[in-house]
This record gives C-alpha cells, sequence and structure tokens, in this order.
C-alpha cells in the first residue's frame, strides 16, 4: 500500500529519488504542487507548508482551491454493463447512481483487508 499524508482535507503522496530525497505532491487536484523532505518528519512540515502556502495562494488570486475527491467520477462500463445496471436500477425503483454506489461499496468492504495488508 501506498503511503499518503493527509492535512486540511489534501492528500499527498510520498516518493523517494535516487538521490534518496522524499519528495510528493498533492493527489486528486489539477493544481500542481509539490513538496520535498530530507526525511520524514521534514517531509511531512513541507506537505503541511504546501497545503497552506496552496490554500493562501488561492486566497490571494481570489479563487476557490480545488478539493480532492469531491464525491463524483466518471464510470465508462461498456454499453453492455450500462444496459443491465440500468434495467436493474429501473426495476428496483432506484437511481442507476445508488446502484453504481452500493455495488462499489460492498466491493470494497469484501477487498479493502486485502490491499491494507
Amino acid at each position: 500500500m501506498r503511503t499518503m499524508l493527509e492535512y486540511k482535507g489534501y492528500l499527498g503522496s510520498v516518493e523517494y529519488n535516487d538521490d534518496e530525497l522524499l519528495h510528493g505532491r498533492l493527489e486528486f487536484i489539477r493544481d500542481r504542487v509539490l513538496y520535498e523532505g530530507e526525511n520524514v518528519r521534514s517531509l511531512k512540515t513541507a506537505f503541511h507548508e504546501a497545503v497552506d502556502d496552496y490554500l493562501r495562494l488561492c486566497a490571494t488570486e481570489s479563487r476557490k482551491p480545488d478539493m480532492p475527491l469531491k464525491g463524483s467520477f466518471n464510470v465508462r462500463p461498456g454499453h453492455d454493463l450500462h444496459r443491465r445496471a440500468m434495467l436493474y436500477s429501473r426495476r428496483r425503483g432506484v437511481s442507476l447512481n445508488a446502484i453504481v454506489s452500493d455495488a462499489l461499496r460492498h466491493y470494497l468492504e469484501r477487498n479493502e483487508h486485502a490491499v491494507q495488508d
């Protein structure tokens, strides 16, 4: 499992390069925000500073900061699976969104432990 940092709702990656310098970026946003450190403590500090600087910059520019994982994404299951899911949702009187969310929730509940090990 990949290590992620979290601060003020932002997620950041943790990686290292050939020079054994730790570095990362804010994940799941369109803006490119990078940080680096010589050890774990300095990387965490740099991550927090990067988030704070990003929020400050957005405020200075009077623009809304990009927020990660807003709660929606496009799914392209292909014609047959889309058709089957739509018919299933109609027969049960629920939205396709509810069917997809339910299926994703059940899948993750059954499989998350394999990724965490």
